[in-house]
Order: C-alpha cells, then structure tokens, then sequence
C-alpha cells in the first residue's frame, strides 16, 4: 500500500471520484456481498463481521483506522485500551478470514472482475482486478517509492489525472504467455514436470476445525485432589520443628509419615482448584500455540466447564485416557481402547496389548493413544490423546502438533487420510521423567 491516503483501484482517495471509480466501488460491493453469501462465509458470524468492517473503511478511505487495537474495539466489542499481547482476537480472525478467502476463490468463477485479499502483516485489503478492468478513465498510476510497475492483475492504486489514456493489457497477456510458453517447453524437453505444492501433514490434519466458526474447544479433566490437612501438618511440625511452617512448604514438600501412623478421613481435605495432570497441560499449550498459528481460535476448558451439548456445537480436542469421561466414552467402542489396569487394547480376536512397563536400567515405556473422528458422536470433528500415563497423553500433544513426527508417522497412511477417522498408537520412553520423542507402534484407518 502507498500509504493512507491512497487505497487500491482508486477507491479510498478522498476527492471527488469520477464515475469510473463509482463504478469500480459498487463492483467491489457486489463482490463483498458474494462472498459474506459463500458457503466459506456464511456460517462464520466473526469472520463475515470483520471483512465487511475493514472493506468498507477501505472503500471510505479510513484506512488509518485499520490498526488491530482499533479492530478489536470496533469488531470484536474491546476495551479501546485492551492488550493485544493477551488478546489475539483481531490477528486469529485475520488469519481466518484470509484461509476461508483462500477457499472461495478456489472453488469461484475465474472471470471475476476484482479479487478481494487481507495481504499478511496488514488488515488493509486489496483490491485485485483482472486484466481487462483494468481499463479506466483518466489513469494515473502511483506506486511507493522504488517499486516497481505493476503488472495485470496486481493490486493497483489509481487516482484521477487529467489526459485520457487506456491501458494495453493484452502486451502484458501476450508476454507472460509466451515467457510461461517457453519455460513449459524447456520443462517439458528437460523431462520436467511441474508438481503442485503439497499440503502439510499437519494442515491435513487438523484442516476440518475450519468447518465451524466456532473455536476449538481443548477439554481437560480436573480428577479430585487431596492432601493432608493443616492439622496432620502442625502435628507432624510439632516433633519436627522447622518444616511445615508455611503454606509453600506444605504446597511442595513431602509429607514424610511413618508408613504405620494411624491418619483419620477428617486428617484429609479436598483442594478443589488442583488435580490438572502435568501431561495435559503441556498438550493443551502445544495445541492452543499450534492452531494460532493456523489461524483458529482457541478455548481451553477444564473439568465440569464442558458438557456434551459444547461438543456438539464445537470441534474438540480431549485430553487424557482414564481420568477424562469423554475420552473413555468416545473411543470404548473403537478399534484401540484405553483399559485401565490392563493398558491399550486391541479389540480383536487376538489383538494387541500395549501397557506401561519399566526396563531394566529404570526406563519406562509409556503408550498413548491419537484417536481423530472426522464423523463423531457429536455430529463435529473430535479427537482425543489419551495416555496411558502422564507422559503418554504428554507425547500424544506432541505427536500431532510436530510437523516430522506427524509426517513420519503417517508415512504409510493411506493416500486419503486426512479425510478418514484414524486411531495411532504411539510410544516413549521416559528418562527422569521426560519423556523422549513418540514412535508409531500401530494405527488403524477407516
């Protein structure tokens, strides 16, 4: 962009516009409204609100008003003084609105006059014309110092001038067809093929959370949690003075007991805001980082602040096996099955076990489980990564949000995976209670 003053096509200039820039102005309208229709668009309240909100200050030429605080306060109803460090609301919807304008001109109709793109790093858009609009009255083409001219089909930026003048698109047209006419022969004659760029593993797999416009829902448990009261603690100070004198000592130290000391129920309380599994917690931060960067929203529930009815109306990811109920219900009749006490079970005639052991040295083997439902139960796209301890769950996270693990481990997947439900079963070996990189022990598609 050249700067506030001056927006693509001519539209945000502030003085009076010929009526070839009122025309370009109502073309970029019909466009806007096409798209806030599209399949891409519609069932997307947030993403609908903010294209319509920065086009229009655009085409009014308030450019300057394109800034992510301001999106916020505007769009998304924030404080005009809110952080942006902590609320990333304005730059996941950005990244939204940019992924689901991928999609609609994908699928659209290659003649379209003008192409509506939020180019990264900015919310201002642009406006893209095909080539043969880009014949106007009365062109004077500005550019930002040292740039070079634009091409067909590039974002321009018009204001009026004063000689009559049309532009040749079709010098442009004849030259990038003859140059991409000699490169296809070059290509062709060299044995070369030009291959399309493939889609990520990663993308592949967590594509469908772009099917709803709500955010991923990241469900935790929070199993009950006690501990010894304060009373059993003051006793035990009592023979041992100096331990136990404060509430970080008795948060973090060690209860050291007599194995045959008598304690009473009334010695134990309930400490209603602990019980969250060190496992899932480094899942839920690897998850949230990953689809920020992706581009989707986030929300991290944990306990009884989900039910099945939130499942039902977001994409959801679940973690932990034994402690999580809708992990244990989702995934009891599938073809890998976390048991407790006995491990992950295969449920075949003669299936596989997988259970945590210890080796010789002191090293554990932990297993989890990714289980990815494209189809669900809830009607939305459900997966669950399911440990059989701690680190198992730890290295599920890790497994599916680590692009050479994830391409690795579905290296002999069938070719359509990512449209398919799937259940992999991963393993680790824990030293000093880290667990090390995950390794595809078995995986199942359907």
């Amino acid at each position: 962009m050249t700067g506030s003053s001056e927006q693509s096509a001519g539209l945000g200039d502030d003085r009076p516009a010929t009526q070839a820039n009122r025309d370009r102005r109502e073309v970029v309208l019909r466009e806007l409204e096409n798209i806030l229709k599209s399949q891409q668009f519609r069932t997307s309240g947030r993403s609908k609100q903010f294209l319509k909100y920065v086009v229009l200050q655009c085409l009014d030429g308030h450019t300057e008003e394109l800034k992510e605080r301001t999106i916020g306060a505007e769009v998304f109803k924030r404080d005009a003084g809110y952080s942006t460090g902590d609320d990333s609301v304005v730059r996941v919807q950005a990244g939204e609105v940019r992924r689901r304008l991928e999609q609609y001109y994908h699928t659209a109709s290659a003649d379209l006059p003008v192409h509506i793109e939020i180019p990264l790093g900015s919310y201002v858009p642009e406006f893209r014309w095909s080539a043969a609009d880009l014949t106007v009255d009365n062109p004077v083409v500005h550019h930002t110092p040292d740039a070079p001219a634009h091409g067909p089909g590039e974002a321009v930026h018009v204001l009026e001038g004063s000689a009559p003048k049309r532009l040749r698109p079709w010098i442009w047209i004849a030259a990038v067809s003859g140059l991409c006419l000699l490169l296809a022969g070059l290509m062709f004659l060299s044995g070369i093929r030009p291959r399309p760029q493939p889609q990520s593993a990663i993308d592949r797999f967590w594509s469908p959370v772009f099917n709803s416009s709500e955010p991923v829902l990241i469900c935790l448990a929070r199993p009950i949690a006690y501990r010894p009261s304060l009373d059993l603690f003051n006793r035990y100070a009592q023979t041992h003075p100096g331990t136990f004198e404060n509430e970080v000592e008795r948060e973090n130290e060690v209860l050291p007991l007599d194995p045959n000391e008598m304690v009473s129920w009334k010695d134990i309380e309930i400490l209603p805001g602990y019980g969250v599994a060190s496992g899932d917690v480094d899942l839920a931060v690897r998850i949230s980082n990953l689809l920020t960067r992706m581009g989707k929203s986030s929300q991290v529930r944990i306990g009884k602040t989900y039910s099945f009815e939130d499942l039902r109306n977001s994409p959801t990811v679940v973690g932990g096996a034994f402690n999580n109920r809708w992990t244990m219900q989702m995934t009891s009749n599938l073809h890998f099955v976390p048991i407790y006490t006995v491990g992950i079970q295969e449920q075949i005639p003669s299936g596989r076990l997988w259970n945590a052991e210890i080796g010789p040295k002191g090293y554990i083997t932990d297993y989890g489980i990714v289980t990815r439902l494209v189809d669900s139960k809830t009607g939305q796209f459900f997966v669950a990564l399911a440990g059989l301890g701690t680190a198992g769950t730890q290295t599920t996270g890790e497994f599916v949000s680590t692009p050479k693990y994830l391409e690795e481990g579905l290296r002999t997947a069938p070719p359509d995976w990512y449209k398919k439900n799937m259940q992999i079963v991963v393993q680790t070996t824990v030293t000093d209670s880290i667990p090390g990189p995950p390794h595809v022990v078995a995986a199942y598609f359907w």
